[in-house]
């Protein structure tokens, strides 16, 4: 069943809301900071050698061996929740390689055909 004029017309403004406030979370924050796959793999790992570590300090009562698990429990927890910088990723991903294929994901590029539209371009 095809859609009133009203109803298309309030589809389109919802979808062009929803596609300016969805860009927005998308987009790494403004001071260039984001969140690194590779560092929350590398920190889950930390975190459980640090387990590891701490588990077998108990069993056997060597204490420092206990506290050097903690130390690299929490390490492994402080990698993987700080964000990274993108800078040198951010200039990089605004180059276009020189084969001619464009550099940007196929969402961003139909994020950049929408918001041309919708200017009117």
């Amino acid at each position: 069943m095809p859609l009133s004029e009203q109803e298309q017309r309030l589809l389109d403004e919802m979808e062009r809301h929803l596609m300016h406030n969805d860009a927005d979370v998308v987009h790494t924050s403004r001071d260039g900071r984001s969140i690194s796959y590779r560092n929350i793999v590398y920190g889950t790992v930390l975190v459980l050698i640090g387990l590891g570590g701490l588990i077998a300090g108990v069993a056997v009562p060597l204490v420092f061996l206990g506290v050097l698990g903690f130390v690299v429990m929490l390490a492994g927890v402080v990698l993987a929740v700080t964000p990274t910088r993108g800078i040198a990723r951010g200039e990089t991903e605004n180059r276009r390689p020189a084969s001619g294929k464009p550099s940007a994901s196929f969402m961003d590029r139909m994020n950049d055909r929408w918001d041309r539209r919708q200017q009117g371009h």
